[in-house]
Parts: structure tokens; C-alpha cells; sequence
């Protein structure tokens, strides 16, 4: 079966994969997009407007420019929503912004500011249709998307209703699933739960936010290198909790730290053209 999403395509492969970021929704766009170097484009909604019309159109412009180099539809598309993880209520209560980015047709969601298992698995439950069962009474409930949005995803997918509704799920929770669910842990108060909550079934990764984390500690810009050793701490709890669940562990790399990082067991890179230049042919990636 011919993958739609070529992130999950790579890590599978037991490849790295390298991305960037989106800070401009809407057609024209999508359309500078759709020949992107990366491996899969984030939109951060956290800090954009919530704009669900400038992203539908904005996966419109990638498939009226595409397909990919590498034979895709469209690159794949993660939205990082701007409700935060902090516990169970929160998630339910904002569920609608996990439907609603579904709809247009993306590919995976990251969820920020993550301190609660219970969130976790509230938000995996609400990516999730009511009869997608992998999980379900092994630490999930039943999936609580709703039908109605499907129509309009399985066209950007370029697939019918039926093979979208198959294709929809959580990976690698489902093996077949096309959706990767992310989480940035990104305070210090989720520390002593980074294990609870990543190992919920039907995370594909996460990230440990330095910035986010810097400032938790009392930094107002620790975003970059060199981190505080409280920091350093930090990231070495989250990654270890990574590595426990087998879960893809995203970080920073750039030109000169690229190979340092892939040979730390880091499995995605928030990267520049030239940082996942070098970072593919380390590795061996030749596309």
C-alpha cells in the first residue's frame, strides 16, 4: 500500500527525517510549498490565528503545484494546535480544534505544553473515529472524531471516503495509519510524567521545547545552545522517555550539530535546506 504520508514512509524505514516550519497560510502559499526540501511542513498555530480557511486553502495550493519530488500527493503537513496539554478537561474541552484540523486534510498534530497522561489520552481518543480499535482497552477509550469532515480530507488525500476513513488512524499505533500525533513537553513541571505521557499509545514523537522549557527555569531566551544544566537535564528526561516508548525523538539541528545529534538517536530535525543535506547523506538518505 502506497504510504500518503512520507514522514511516517521514512521513519519506518528506520530513516531520519528533517522538517520546517510554515508561518504564512492561503493558496499561493501552499503553492511555493509543494516542492519543499523538507520531509514534512509544521504550521504552528500555537501563536498564528486559528485560521481554517487559510489552512484549507493553503493544502489546496499544495496539490494544485504538486505532486512532491518524491511522487506524494502533497509534503506532509503537522499543525501544532494552540490548546495546551495540561490536563484531561482542556483537551475535551477544545476537542473541536483537533476535528476541525483534520478536516482540511493535514496529516499529524502536535500538542503543546504537555504535563498531563490523561491529556494524552484525550487527545489521541479525539483524533481517533469510533472504530479504529488498535488500543482500545489497553490505555485508550474509544476514538471520539466525529463523522462528517472526512469528505473533504480524503480529497486532499486523493482517496476515496472509504480508503480515507481506513487510512485515518494513529501511526504506529496502526500499522496502516497515515496521522502522526506529537508532543512537546516543554516545562519543567512535566518532568516527573514525561514517561506516563509519552508512552500513551498513538504518540509517533516528541520534542522537549527549549525555549518554552528555558523560560519554566527562569530563562527569558535559552532557546539555543549552549542550555543551562537544568536544562540539559531536562532534555535527557525526555528523550530517555522517548527512546523507552520508541517513540521519535524531534530536536534542533543545524549544519555543524546535524551528525552529533542523529548519532544521539535523534529521529527528526527541526532543520535548515543544508543542515538535512548533510544530515541525509550521513545517514545514507538519498532522496
Amino acid at each position: 500500500m502506497a504510504r500518503i504520508n512520507r514522514a511516517v514512509e521514512y521513519l519506518e524505514r528506520g530513516q531520519p527525517i528533517f522538517y520546517s516550519g510554515v508561518t504564512e497560510l492561503g493558496f499561493e502559499s501552499g503553492q511555493r510549498q509543494a516542492s519543499t526540501w523538507a520531509d514534512y511542513l509544521c504550521i504552528d498555530l500555537e501563536h498564528l490565528p486559528f485560521d481554517m480557511p487559510g489552512l484549507s486553502a493553503f493544502m489546496d495550493g499544495l496539490i494544485a503545484a504538486g505532486p512532491t519530488t518524491t511522487g506524494h500527493r502533497t509534503p506532509t503537513v503537522i499543525v501544532t494546535l494552540p490548546t495546551d496539554g495540561s490536563d484531561e478537561a482542556m483537551i475535551r474541552t477544545n476537542s473541536w480544534m483537533i476535528k476541525q484540523a483534520l478536516a482540511t486534510g493535514v496529516h499529524g498534530l502536535m500538542l503543546c505544553h504537555v504535563k498531563s497522561p490523561d491529556a494524552v489520552r484525550a487527545f489521541v481518543e479525539s483524533a481517533r473515529y469510533a472504530f479504529q480499535m488498535s488500543g482500545v482497552g489497553h490505555g485508550l477509550e474509544q476514538g471520539r472524531r466525529g463523522s462528517g469532515g472526512q469528505e473533504r480530507a480524503a480529497a486532499v488525500w486523493g482517496v476515496s471516503i472509504s480508503d480515507y476513513l481506513d487510512r485515518a488512524d494513529v501511526w504506529p499505533l496502526n500499522p496502516h495509519g497515515e496521522l502522526m500525533l506529537g508532543l512537546k513537553l516543554e516545562d519543567k513541571g512535566c518532568l516527573d510524567v514525561a514517561d506516563a505521557c509519552i508512552s500513551v499509545p498513538g504518540i509517533a514523537l516528541a520534542e522537549w521545547g527549549p525555549g518554552d522549557m528555558g523560560m519554566s527555569f527562569g530563562h527569558r531566551e535559552a532557546h539555543d545552545p549552549p542550555y543551562p544544566d537544568e536544562m540539559q537535564d531536562a532534555r535527557r528526561v525526555v528523550k530517555a522517555a522517548c527512546d523507552q516508548a520508541n517513540v521519535a525523538f524531534l530536536d534542533v539541528v543545524t549544519p555543524a550539530t546535524v551528525e552529533t545529534r542523529l548519532d544521539e538517536g535523534v529521529r527528526i530535525g527541526a532543520a535548515t535546506e543544508e543542515a538535512a543535506v548533510i544530515g541525509k547523506r550521513y545517514c545514507g538518505r538519498r532522496d
